[in-house]
């Protein structure tokens, strides 16, 4: 069975946590995403693309429980925060 490049990312980059109160939100969510592309050197899609596809496997923008692991989850920390280093 093939899987989607959203597949993927939701795989390899996102845990389910629904017994913390932290979530990902809309802007870091889709950051998250961006930044797993740039790791795997994929292209992203656009965000209206992403969105779709998240609302078809039923993630949420807003409280949806889950959280970031993985190499692109230390890649997007990193961009959005360039102070730490």
């Amino acid at each position: 069975m093939a899987h989607s490049q959203f597949d993927l990312f939701l795989k390899e980059a996102t845990y389910l946590d629904q017994a913390s109160e932290s979530t990902l939100d809309r802007d870091r969510l889709y950051g998250l995403y961006t930044s797993w592309c740039f790791i795997n050197q994929q292209k992203p899609g656009p965000e209206s693309e992403f969105w779709a596809a998240m609302s078809h496997r039923r993630i949420a923008s807003g409280h949806n429980g889950l959280r970031m692991k993985g190499p692109a989850a230390a890649d997007y920390i990193l961009a959005s925060y360039p102070g730490l280093v």
